[in-house]
């Protein structure tokens, strides 16, 4: 794999822990604001939501730039996020440097899936994805669980200082390994969009959302699921997120491997999985050992459909793939940003936290029946010869 990759995927490593690391300090964030959990999860909607908006809008305004000053201006952005979000002095501030460091995420792996995949050969792009996305999966073995016990040790405010500083340290990697190739002279906001008259791609878009997005609606509430209702100590979240993130590195790997093989069946096989480990978390979060067995496996079922449904939208839009690209990073976290709400809705209706993650198995299974219905399609358009 290219040397350019690990540039990436430190930038994806410092995104990462941003987006995933308040769900271990939700009751620290809720405390200071004086607002309960479900509202504190929204911090991770209103991020989400965000991703979701900038990733089609900062897209579509760098789509005649060169892709590495680009990134390094996104990386900006989300510096400036991180550090407002550890300046906040109320729940509304936070929302809003949530947001400003949100906008840069999407965009940057839009573009930065489609620079990866460019560095290697065809069969091989769904495996350069995955390595720039490792980056993402260790934030949550590394970044995520450091940065609970930094905050629960010295105040989650802390927490938001470091992730500052690991945005610099990507943006250096990024100037010095990224090769700054010109700009592709073809490339034009009318042929990006041009990918969006593909009913694959929306069916693509649709299987990102809902198949990706049950996780949220389960993990955005780790911190009640597994000290409320499992039984650990609050001192065991750390571990905990640890242990989802290992389950996350597991999965990216076996994912890529698979989808570079059979790719829509390897989409199936895995969002299939997911549902299915999400319906088992309803019963399992109620014994300590066996929820966290199924956290590892939420984890390791969910990063395995990532690299298989990055590769399918760029499949889908063919040479049109930058905005197409983005477009599923903002898919993902529109589903992670619904999931986080309908997990907050049915705690808020008086259903428990373990209802969350039948939600989550609901969108999964949701998210199934659009990779179904793209297989079926795919087939009735190709012709059978004998």
């Amino acid at each position: 794999m290219p040397l350019a990759l690990l540039a990436l995927a430190i930038s994806a490593f410092a995104i990462g822990t941003t987006e995933f690391v308040p769900t271990g300090l939700l009751p620290e964030i809720a405390a200071e604001f004086g607002v309960d959990i479900p509202a504190a999860g929204l911090l991770i909607s209103g991020y989400a939501l965000g991703v979701f908006v900038g990733a089609p809008l900062l897209t579509a305004a760098a789509t005649p730039l060169r892709r590495k000053p680009v990134l390094l201006a996104l990386l900006a952005l989300f510096v400036i996020g991180n550090i407002g979000s550890a300046l906040a002095p109320d729940y509304g501030l936070m929302m809003v440097s949530r947001i400003v460091a949100s906008l840069c995420h999407g965009a940057f792996f839009g573009v930065g899936s489609v620079v990866a995949a460019g560095l290697v050969a065809p069969n091989r792009r769904a495996a350069a994805i995955a390595a720039m996305f490792t980056g993402l999966t260790v934030s949550n073995v590394l970044g995520v669980p450091l940065g609970t016990l930094l905050g629960q040790s010295f105040g989650w405010r802390s927490t938001f200082w470091v992730v500052a500083a690991l945005g610099v340290v990507g943006a250096l990697g990024v100037l010095a390994l990224v090769p700054d190739n010109p700009a592709d002279p073809a490339a034009n906001l009318r042929a990006e969009l041009s990918a969006f008259r593909r009913p694959q791609v929306w069916l693509a878009l649709g299987m990102t959302a809902l198949g990706f997005g049950g996780v949220f609606a389960s993990f955005t509430y780790v911190a009640p699921l597994m000290v409320d209702v499992a039984g650990f100590p609050s001192s065991a979240l750390t571990w905990l997120v640890l242990l989802f993130g290992a389950g996350l590195v597991v999965g990216n790997i076996v994912g890529a491997r698979i989808a570079d093989r059979a790719l829509m069946p390897s989409i199936i096989g895995t969002i299939g999985a997911l549902a299915v480990v999400l319906a088992l978390f309803t019963v399992t979060v109620h014994s300590p050992i066996p929820a966290a067995i199924t956290l590892f496996l939420v984890g390791a079922s969910a990063f395995a459909t990532v690299p298989g449904l990055q590769a399918r939208v760029l499949d889908a839009a063919g040479t049109a793939g930058t905005m197409a690209s983005a477009a599923n990073i903002g898919a993902f976290n529109l589903g992670n940003a619904v999931g986080a709400w309908l997990g907050g809705v049915v705690i808020d209706a008086g259903f428990g936290f373990p209802a969350a993650n039948a939600v989550g198995a609901a969108m999964a299974a949701a998210g199934l029946a659009v990779a179904i219905a793209a297989v079926t399609l795919d087939r009735r358009r190709t012709p059978v010869t004998v």
